[in-house]
């Protein structure tokens, strides 16, 4: 009987504008990667990110100068079966991810957390790690993947 895949865990983060809070790092810890899903507003962000474990980042809307000038508008990877879509804004989603094989699109942009399946497809937007924006908490999200399975949390980093 062939091995069973280990759980891969995927730390989501999205909206840090520069900020990067102890509680994300803490909730990051021990993940097998980093998924940061645009608005970083500075490199430093990335460095501590990237000492967790390796580490995806797009440029978002603010991620402006030279430091962020090689960021890719959106990335694709493959997490065991499982294919990941990441781009900052939804609205510059211009793929059908069903049509593409996605398993997963991972946003930010809004600060909005939100877990969401569109037929068959798992949107996840882990909201804002960053300063508070209105009322809107401040969190993280993670991705658990297991073979082709995808599941995703949400986590507030400070009430």
């Amino acid at each position: 009987m062939p091995a069973r895949p280990t759980i891969s865990r995927i730390g989501l983060i999205s909206d840090t504008h520069n900020l990067v809070r102890p509680e994300a790092l803490a909730w990051l810890s021990g993940c097998d990667a980093i998924i940061h899903a645009g608005d970083i507003c500075g490199q430093p962000v990335l460095d501590a990110l990237a000492q967790l474990a390796p580490l995806t980042a797009v440029r978002g809307n603010n991620d402006i100068g030279a430091w962020a000038d090689s960021l890719p508008t959106h990335a694709m990877l493959t997490v065991q079966q499982v294919k990941i879509f990441v781009v900052h804004d939804i609205a510059d989603l211009r793929v059908d991810p069903r049509a593409e094989s996605m398993g997963v699109v991972v946003t930010g942009h809004s600060h909005k957390p939100l877990v969401e399946d569109r037929d068959g497809v798992l949107f996840v937007n882990p909201g804002s790690a960053g300063p508070r924006r209105f009322r809107l908490p401040v969190s993280a999200g993670m991705l658990v993947i297991d073979g082709a399975r995808a599941e995703a949390s949400l986590h507030r980093l400070i009430e």
